[in-house]
């Protein structure tokens, strides 16, 4: 481990003081109002419509940029890591493949969306979170079980939608620098505020580290802006802008390194955005995007195929229509166009094995129609279904469905919700084309959940649990002949719990724990035997956390997780057991002034060495620090 001394001096010095720059606590304040212990969250993502999230007929979590600045999160897939029924798997370090497992579910097979716009990407279908950092993100909403009747394509298993920053006000700006382990500096600007009519707000951000092993340097500059005007109250204008370029050293697993391998990846996005609503009663929303992704690899280090390179681009268009034709039901409808273009480049590949092609692409193209109806006949109930129409070039049309239901006991503050839909996730490029089987049909899910949410003292202690269930078909495997087919099933279920506690105004509590059942139940794909648990799902996964704010200047927070009972695919045979893990992580700041701040963070606290994918190991101890100025 190359670990710099100073910035281990910094922190643990930073840290050790901490007690001490705070030598008394406020004394203790009169119980906070629910207004105030906690702040009623209002949510789109559960059904395209903002309503409480106390209402929501589905099971939804909310990450604020609040959070975000207690636990100092600098990526989307490190903030996911608390969200019950979310699994997050990095092959490594920062900067390697960082995919997120739904209930069990696929990587693939849950929608990634950034203001409303499907962004996985590249020929799997997957997002990879590696290079996706929280600057000028607002908040993030993961609505979890079958949303493809909303969503679409690859909402199988949920959705995580995140929402930019919104300027207004006088404009503000923020730069953060930070340094630490394995030569690590990192550099941070946002601003946002609006002149008149015209409103924006930027985040740019540069990171340099080498991380631990050899050939494993990650470099990464990325920059989001949203920029809007707004002629009157009815009308936004607006378009999204997203650029990132990410440098990657990839060193393969420990037991077979690459002391050269490299894979750039270049990403970009432009989305122009209307947001019109001339009544009260109805409203229109309009989003236009293109997205373009670009990764070399050069060189390839994998004996067969040598240098690659390839092009993924994508344009949508997503219309909605939100029409009130009385005050207890919104009928919400839409029209949806996707064209993706997807290839790659191979020009070394080995012909060892016979002729083998040297450039292999891909063309989709989808058109759907979709309408729901959001009902609330009387006060505390909240009904809802939904029905979509997908088309698509190379495998026909899919149709799915979703009901869902809430109900608020006001009288005990108890929220009760369920819900039935199918979902779907159609075959990715990659499995089209490396199996050479452009006649793959979607997998497709029937998934159901039923759930309960409590809240007592005044709104200070939040407890909910909700039990899940979900069931596979058409899952696309192998048979043998290095073809894909639609061969497999599998189930998944389990439980997912989670605790907020408040017992003082500037304390937090939060922990969550999710029990995971998987199992392959079809005999007919190769890749696994029937019965196995599916591969790099956790059983049992437990976070927690707590932050306290001393004397209204200095916040500590301390987090910890622990995952167990995991598998590793060994193809053809039964799956092998992987290790436990567990991790530390200690956040301190320190507010100087209103305007300028000094902070520090140890993670991986225990030095725990461990891998959360198989021969990959992730890194250990690592200390960071620096500050923060507001203009």
């Amino acid at each position: 481990m190359q670990n710099r001394p100073s910035s281990w001096l910094v922190a643990a010095a930073f840290l050790w003081a901490a007690p001490f720059i705070c030598r008394a606590q406020d004394a203790a304040s009169s119980p906070l109002p629910r207004a105030e212990a906690e702040t009623e969250e209002i949510v789109v993502s559960a059904t395209r419509i903002p309503i409480p999230e106390d209402e929501s007929p589905a099971s939804v979590s909310v990450i604020t940029a609040q959070d975000f600045e207690t636990k100092q999160t600098r990526r989307v897939a490190d903030a996911l890591r608390e969200v019950p029924g979310l699994s997050i798997v990095q092959t490594g370090t920062p900067g390697q493949l960082t995919s997120l497992f739904t209930r069990g579910l696929g990587s693939d097979q849950t929608q990634v969306l950034l203001d409303g716009i499907p962004i996985n990407q590249g020929l799997a279908g997957l997002f990879n979170f590696a290079d996706l950092t929280t600057d000028n993100i607002d908040r993030i909403e993961v609505v979890r079980g079958p949303q493809s009747t909303l969503y679409g394509p690859r909402a199988l298993a949920g959705v995580v939608q995140i929402f930019t920053k919104q300027g207004s006000g006088p404009p503000t700006e923020e730069f953060t620098a930070e340094a630490g382990s394995n030569s690590t500096f990192r550099e941070m600007f946002e601003s946002s505020g609006a002149f008149g009519k015209f409103d924006y707000s930027i985040g740019l951000s540069r990171l340099d580290t080498d991380n631990e092993r050899p050939n494993n340097q990650y470099r990464l500059t990325s920059g989001i802006a949203n920029v809007g005007w707004s002629p009157n109250e009815q009308l936004r204008i607006s378009a999204l802008f997203t650029y990132s370029l990410a440098d990657t050293g990839n060193p393969n697993t420990i037991f077979d390194p690459r002391p050269i391998d490299n894979l750039l990846t270049e990403r970009w996005l432009v989305a122009p955005h209307l947001d019109f609503k001339p009544v009260d009663w109805w409203e229109h929303k309009l989003i236009v995007s293109y997205d373009h992704e670009r990764q070399v690899n050069d060189p390839n280090q994998d004996g067969f195929v040598g240098a690659t390179r390839a092009l993924f681009e994508r344009t949508t268009v997503d219309y909605q229509n939100d029409l009130k034709p009385a005050s207890w039901i919104t009928l919400t409808s839409g029209f949806f166009y996707n064209r993706v273009n997807a290839g790659e480049e191979r020009p070394f590949i080995s012909q060892a094995f016979g002729p083998q092609p040297t450039f292999i692409s891909d063309h989709t193209e989808e058109t759907a129609v979709f309408l729901q109806a959001s009902a609330t006949p009387f006060k505390g109930l909240n009904l809802v279904a939904g029905g979509r129409y997908d088309y698509f070039n190379q495998f026909g049309d899919v149709w799915t469905y979703r009901f869902a239901g809430s109900y608020l006991i006001a009288k005990t503050d108890t929220h009760l919700h369920a819900s039935v839909a199918t979902g779907f996730s159609p075959p990715s490029s990659q499995d089209k084309i490396f199996g050479n089987n452009f006649g793959l049909q979607p997998v497709k899910d029937l998934g159901w959940d039923i759930g309960v949410e409590q809240r007592f003292w005044e709104g200070r202690v939040f407890f909910g649990a909700t039990y899940f269930h979900n069931d596979l078909s058409n899952v696309i495997g192998f048979n043998g002949l290095f073809e894909t087919l639609n061969l497999g099933a599998a189930r998944t279920q389990g439980l997912e719990t989670e605790l907020k506690v408040n017992p003082l105004p500037d304390l937090t509590i939060t922990a969550t724990y999710t029990y995971l059942d998987t199992e392959k139940t079809s005999v007919a794909d190769i890749s696994q035997l029937q019965g196995a648990r599916l591969p790099r799902r956790p059983r049992n996964e437990a976070y927690v956390s707590a932050s306290y704010l001393w004397c209204k200047k200095l916040r500590t927070t301390i987090e910890a997780k622990f995952v167990n009972a995991r598998e590793e695919l060994n193809f053809g045979g039964p799956n092998f057991d992987i290790e436990d893990y567990s991790f530390v992580n200690l956040v301190a700041e320190y507010e100087i002034s209103p305007r300028f701040s000094i902070f520090g963070r140890i993670d991986n606290l225990t030095n725990e060495q461990y891998s959360e994918v198989f021969g990959f190991p992730a890194l250990g101890r690592t200390a960071y620090g620096g500050f923060k100025v507001r203009f």
